[in-house]
């Protein structure tokens, strides 16, 4: 950019023949404005013409201080003694499109008190002109203060650039910021390795964040900065190319961090330009418009937003791992080499961190996988040492996959999934790029994404997080919410088995097809391959193949159904997979997102496990029919309720209120906890119930026994989603003398503060006390990252026994749904007798059990008429605005 316009005008002092000087600067401003909008227009088309990415920001940045230098001129008089600086990353060079304009101007306080009003005026210039500038006034011995309080001011110092300053006045600045005076470099390393450290923290220590900070995330453009402002304090230079004489770093490691250093940076150029706002963060909001403007396509089955996600997620991983090998070479500079403390034939600690022995580790592959070995022995260490690391990725190009493997090396890889610290030596080779050498189908899934809100990880995390909820089951600390895992962990004849299941269950994701099927392949050919039995592979091929069934039963059948539970134990077989699926289930739902985990999900689990246990006990050919399960569901109920203290007599009136099908359904606590709410309830009058569900904080089991009336379920609903609960399941039955038994349960609604049980029996006992009619569902903004994902309703029904119509719906969820839902069915004179309600991620999959009454008021089907208007009802509902 050459803003000619701003230097037309006056000189300094001068307000020009009867004009204002207020005047003269607004024009400049605009024309200024005008100027820098039509420089950034020429860079964005060349930016979008794949123009070097350095060579723009530098541009930037250069035509940015020709504005800065013509607005100094216009404002301060020449014989001002105040110096000019650009600082921090515009000082570096580097001004992305919404990167602030950070300004330093060094003066003694005389001299900055005497051009107090020009300063002002040249700041107000710049911000009118549409610079967003940052800026600080300072003497040299402020300088050398601020910086020694706050390590930020001496950073930006570190990287000043004169724009108006003689090279007398950029010495100075240097001396105020020098290690003698402020941060000598041990402090400075200790200090910015901490703040590095809690920065990643905030962000869960993982750069796989569905919307990652380009700047500020683990694997960013500040974890670069960092690693250049220690080296420029340390050894004296932030050019990556000089640590190579240094020997700080490899002229392979330079290359690979530059490299990932200019793709994270385009990403930003572009963030900047498709949000037109200053944005660090790629929201849902921008990542297709900005996959889009990159160039990247949708190809076969992977979108072109989860390409670009994959290419982020695998700068931000080389960047994390080089620059842990550049920390321990720092610390080692400063803090010199430690005496080695020999382990074995191969390897050594060096403070703490383990290292090869001999400088030319590896000389065969089976010394890699020796590697993983000792460390999983040594039990916690700091790491691996930085020389050894980059040794390590070095001999990767020559460490064969599996498949070309010798018998001895599948063997050692075998011997590590049967050792010690399993999941942890997998991880290891996994982030250290290894395990992606020994399968090369992990390694095509290693940063990939799925761009929904159901999966929070990429493929090969969320697999690594898996694994690492397996390894949990297997602890003697025992995590309440997997009480039943821990219990069925040692059983397992083979755990080794479960973690290969673990490891290939979703290794197949983004190929196209089903992922279950061609895991399935990709895992019985390397258990094959590694000489696995054929009972131990098949027992592996099947997990892979199957590992969605048991949650997909759970969450979208009736378990209470023996048909079900029939249908669901052929499946499965025998009690060995039994175990084996149950365990990997819960480590899938667990590892997909921490907030999917709930009481509901454990609850529905164990439930299925039980009842599907039990029917292999009897066995598959002696399937067990409602009317038995009814019989045994009320002895155990009678049972409970006779160790009350309640009489035998009064227990056959309380199961007189009771609905028959509750005993085919229900289970037995929750029964006779029903069964003693009703105690001194008469005919007619409504009992609301709530108790909270055990080791599962906020969770809540929701029980109310009232004379049926239209309406009733919605404003059942709609009072408890505006109570802050989420309803994850409803059981509603009708009892004798028309009344209804339902059963609900809720969690806090995502935002929301945990409800005391008695607060929600009280919240709801009031409403359903007055005319239900009353009672709507809260109106809600959608929430902004839902409305990124929006997923076209589909609406279905189905004749169940000629009695009921079975609803099932499919949409995009959001807060408030299920209020929604029930609003229109009751707009529509819809009864509800039963609800299973589903959410997966950004996706509702809803079924109720419904009818019609007619005109003497009987629950009829719904005929082709009643569906037809209630269908219409339902996409007004979910196509309008959220509510």
């Amino acid at each position: 950019m050459n803003p000619s316009v701003p230097a037309d005008s006056p000189p300094a002092g001068s307000d020009g023949v009867g004009r204002h000087p207020g005047h003269e600067d607004a024009a400049w401003a605009a024309r200024a404005r005008d100027e820098l909008a039509r420089a950034d227009a020429g860079f964005a088309a060349r930016f979008d013409a794949d123009a070097d990415i350095d060579r723009l920001l530098a541009e930037r940045a250069a035509a940015v201080d020709v504005l800065v230098q013509s607005a100094w001129q216009h404002c301060i008089p020449p014989e001002a003694e105040l110096a000019l600086f650009a600082v921090g990353g515009y000082g570096r060079g580097e001004l992305f499109p919404q990167s602030d304009v950070d300004l330093l101007v060094m003066a003694e306080p005389a001299a900055s008190g005497a051009n107090s009003d020009a300063l002002a005026r040249f700041f107000a210039v710049l911000w009118d002109s549409g610079l967003p500038v940052g800026h600080a006034v300072r003497s040299l011995e402020q300088c050398t203060e601020a910086s020694i309080e706050d390590i930020t001011v001496l950073t930006a110092l570190l990287e000043a650039r004169p724009l108006a300053a003689n090279e007398h006045e950029r010495r100075e600045l240097q001396g105020a910021a020098s290690p003698r005076l402020a941060w000598a470099p041990q402090e400075f390393f200790d200090a910015k390795r901490e703040e590095l450290l809690e920065r990643h923290a905030r962000y869960g220590d993982t750069a796989d964040n569905l919307e990652p900070n380009l700047k500020e995330g683990p694997g960013g453009l500040r974890d670069v900065q960092t690693l250049h402002w220690m080296a420029l304090r340390i050894i004296g230079t932030a050019d990556m190319e000089s640590l190579v004489a240094f020997g700080q770093l490899g002229a392979d490691e330079v290359a690979t961090i530059e490299r990932e250093r200019r793709a994270l940076a385009r990403l930003r150029y572009g963030l900047h330009l498709v949000a037109g706002r200053r944005e660090e963060r790629l929201r849902f909001d921008y990542q297709k418009l900005l996959a889009t403007r990159l160039g990247f396509e949708d190809v076969g089955g992977t979108l072109a937003v989860e390409q670009m996600m994959q290419g982020f997620y695998r700068s931000a991983s080389l960047v994390l791992r080089i620059g842990e090998r550049l920390l321990q070479r720092f610390e080692e500079q400063l803090q010199g080499e430690a005496e080695p403390e020999p382990l074995d034939e191969l390897f050594e600690l060096r403070r703490g961190y383990l290292a090869a022995r001999d400088p030319d580790w590896p000389h065969a592959p089976d010394e890699v996988l020796a590697l993983f070995r000792t460390w999983a022995l040594r039990g916690e260490l700091r790491g691996l040492h930085s020389h050894t690391a980059r040794a390590l990725a070095e001999a990767l190009p020559d460490f064969p996959d599996y498949a070309s493997a010798d018998d001895a090396l599948r063997q050692q890889f075998l011997g590590l999934l049967r050792g010690v610290q399993p999941v942890r030596s997998l991880t290891r080779m996994a982030r250290l790029g290894v395990l992606g050498r020994w399968i090369p189908a992990f390694q095509k899934v290693s940063g990939r994404m799925q761009f929904d809100l159901f999966h929070v990880y990429t493929v090969d995390q969320h697999t690594l997080a898996v694994l690492k909820n397996l390894s949990a089951f297997a602890s003697s600390e025992r995590d309440e919410r997997f009480a039943l895992a821990h219990e069925i962990w040692p059983r397992l004849h083979k755990p080794e088995l479960l973690l290969l299941a673990g490891l290939f269950h979703d290794i197949a994701k983004g190929r196209g097809g089903d992922h279950s099927e061609l895991g399935a392949d990709d895992a019985r050919e390397f258990c094959s391959t590694l000489g696995l039995g054929e009972a131990d592979t098949a027992l592996v091929e099947w997990l892979v193949r199957h590992h969605l069934l048991m949650s997909m039963t759970a969450q979208k059948q009736d378990i209470a159904d023996p048909g079900v539970i029939h249908r669901f134990a052929t499946a499965v077989g025998d009690r060995e997979r039994l175990d084996h699926l149950y365990l990997l289930t819960c480590a899938d739902i667990a590892g997909t997102s921490p907030k999917l985990w709930n009481a509901w999900k454990d609850r529905l689990m164990a439930d299925l496990y039980t009842s599907t246990r039990l029917a292999l006990r009897r066995g598959l050919e002696n399937p067990l029919a409602a009317a038995e399960r009814a019989a045994e569901t009320r002895a155990a109920v009678h049972a409970m309720l006779s160790a009350l203290g309640i009489s035998e007599a009064e227990v056959g009136e309380l199961f007189a209120r009771m609905p028959d099908a509750g005993f085919q359904r229900g289970r037995p606590d929750q029964l006779a906890w029903q069964a003693a709410s009703l105690r001194g309830v008469a005919v007619g009058e409504t009992r609301v119930r709530v108790r909270p569900v055990a080791a599962h904080a906020g969770a809540l089991e929701v029980f109310v026994h009232s004379p049926d009336a239209d309406g009733l379920f919605a404003a059942i609903v709609a009072t408890l989603d505006r109570s802050g609960l989420a309803i994850q399941h409803a059981r509603v039955l009708d009892g004798p003398h028309d009344s209804i038994f339902d059963t609900f349960e809720v969690i806090p609604a995502e935002g929301r503060s945990a409800s005391t049980a008695e607060d929600v029996e009280r919240k709801l006992a009031q409403a359903l006390a007055g005319p239900l009619d009353r009672i709507r569902p809260a109106r809600r903004t959608l929430p902004r990252h839902l409305r990124h994902f929006r997923i076209p309703p589909k609406i279905g029904f189905d004749a169940t026994d000629g009695a009921r119509t079975t609803l099932s719906l499919v949409c995009t969820d959001r807060p408030g749904l299920l209020a929604d839902v029930a609003e229109a069915l009751r707009n529509q004179s819809m009864r509800v007798h039963d609800a299973r309600i589903a959410t997966f991620g950004e996706r509702a999959e809803d079924v109720f059990q419904i009818t019609a009454a007619d005109v003497d008021g009987d629950d009829q089907p719904l005929d082709e008429t009643r569906q037809q208007a209630l269908s219409a009802a339902l996409l007004a509902c979910l196509e309008g605005e959220a509510r």
